[in-house]
């Protein structure tokens, strides 16, 4: 067979890489892992720890905290990154099957007693969790129906040496394979990599049809991905993951307690009951780097699962808009509202309503959008400062707001205090159809004095009405004040006037 590449998608090369561009610090020192979240914790850059606990391992966390590293994961830059997203999701690449013997990921085998979650760096990442959790996860199970592999992420809460629990309460196509599980009395086998790349994360997350998701993984790669069948589960997981966790969920159900943890929302999310995964086998590089991913914390703009959750979001709601309005241009869900529930929209409006049909399809994208902000394409929706100058310059509450309620939604979310249901809320800010161009929403900026001469004011202002500026051009001054001397001379003999719009004009000349 010819030869695959498992070192090119390897998680340590992206992490060397980020050294490199200055996106990562490098901790040198001995660390505890008590002390490894307040190090990460509202920290914009990722941070590969060299010496973990009592044995030393290597850990890696926030790597996937700002776009521009997720960007550098597809090899391109922040400003291209959604579009470059999009594209190769449009371009699903079959994976690779290679035989143990040439799968990094299997350099070390350890099954039975020898496979231990707690030999594994995981640590305590928020005051009030429940335990430790393993983060950093993309899971791997077969769809019995169709045989296609099913990947998603899930987070795991240890609960013994070889037992964790999955958290399994929302709504998603593994929750959907585990219930057919369950009522035929039957356990799930499973697989988790952890320590893998951005670029399968993003892929882990996508929106796509029923399909086999091993091909959306060589989709946003770009290439085929390398995979492997694990030691003790009929599943293919990726050759070049640093580790993998291989087990079972379970047939009892949602019935072990899984929780507290500290949310993408910024706020804790309660005990629940969920179903406990067994571990079969731990398989890994001889030189394993684990990864960590932060969820909540102090700074909700830097978390690894928001920015990743923002990417996915994008895309979609991208797809939705391109058949709502004509002229789409942007898109942007907020890490600060976890990468979900705020959503901003810039378009060119092309005929009157295409920002309500924006914020009407957007509602309908997801069931954790909550409020939605369109705005036109003079607007940098990236930039808080812009989407706050257009919120209070070119929204009247009375008139542009769009409020609606019983939405499908996220439970997680503390202020729905039990309800089922949402409400959703649209903010059109874009400027009055028809009145881009009109002075009262024009931008100040520099005068900038027009190519053009006149000899006189009277020469310029026959020509037709000018601007101040216009007539400083007419007068080839750089200063000004001698127009309004000039000014004095014409409003004496009655020649001089204004329009509606500011301009001079000779009377009866314009």
């Amino acid at each position: 067979m010819p030869e695959v590449d498992t070192e090119k998608f390897r998680l340590r090369h992206f992490v060397e890489k980020l050294v490199q561009r200055g996106e990562c610090i490098v901790h040198d020192r001995p660390i505890d892992l008590i002390d490894i979240a307040a190090v990460l914790d509202g920290n914009p850059n990722a941070v590969w720890f060299r010496a973990v606990g009592p044995e030393r391992t290597e850990l890696v966390g926030n790597v996937m905290g700002s776009r521009r590293r997720l960007a550098a994961a597809l090899e391109t830059e922040e400003a291209q990154f959604p579009a470059v997203l999009r594209t190769r999701l449009e371009h699903p690449i079959a994976p690779i099957e290679v035989p143990s013997t040439q799968a990094p990921v299997h350099e070390i085998v350890l099954t039975h007693e020898d496979a231990d979650l707690t030999a594994l760096p995981v640590h305590l990442q928020h005051g009030l969790d429940g335990a430790p959790y393993v983060s950093a996860s993309i899971d791997y199970a077969r769809d019995p129906n169709t045989q296609f592999t099913n990947i998603g992420c899930r987070r795991l809460m240890l609960r013994g040496r070889r037992a964790a629990g999955i958290d399994l309460n929302a709504p998603s196509d593994l929750r959907a394979l585990y219930r057919g599980a369950v009522a035929k009395g039957e356990r799930l086998p499973i697989a988790f990599a952890v320590g893998s790349h951005p670029a399968d994360f993003l892929a882990a997350v996508a929106t796509t049809p029923a399909m086999e998701e091993l091909e959306v993984i060589g989709a946003v790669r770009g290439v085929s991905l390398p995979v492997v069948k694990a030691v003790t589960v009929n599943i293919n997981v990726p050759a070049d993951a640093e580790l993998v966790l291989e087990g079972y969920i379970d047939e009892r159900g949602l019935v072990e307690p899984e929780g507290p943890y500290g949310e993408y929302i910024g706020y804790y999310g309660l005990l629940k009951s969920n179903p406990v995964f067994h571990l079969t086998a731990i398989t890994m590089r001889r030189d394993v780097l684990f990864e960590t991913v932060r969820v909540g914390g102090a700074r909700l703009g830097f978390p690894d699962t928001a920015q990743r959750g923002a990417a996915k979001a994008e895309a979609a709601i991208w797809t939705v808009l391109q058949q709502a309005v004509r002229d789409p241009v942007a898109v942007c869900r907020t890490a600060s509202s976890g990468g979900m529930y705020n959503v901003r929209v810039s378009l060119r409006q092309r005929v009157p309503g295409e920002a309500r049909n924006a914020i009407a399809a957007v509602f309908g994208s997801a069931g954790d959008v909550k409020h939605v902000f369109v705005v036109d394409d003079d607007i940098d929706i990236f930039s808080d400062e812009q989407i706050d100058w257009a919120l209070a310059t070119r929204f009247q509450a009375d008139r542009d707001i769009v409020v609606a309620s019983g939405f499908r939604c996220v439970p997680l979310d503390p202020s729905l205090q039990g309800s089922r249901t949402g409400a959703k809320a649209g903010f059109d800010c874009t400027k009055p159809f028809g009145k881009g161009d009109s002075v009262e929403f024009m931008v100040p900026k520099p005068p900038q004095l027009p190519q053009r001469e006149h000899a006189s004011l009277e020469a310029a202002l026959s020509v037709g009405p000018a601007s101040f500026l216009d007539l400083m051009a007419a007068l080839g001054t750089r200063d000004g004040r001698e127009l309004v001397r000039e000014f004095d001379r014409l409003y004496a003999e009655g020649r001089l006037s204004r329009l509606n719009d500011g301009r001079y004009t000779l009377n009866g000349g314009g």
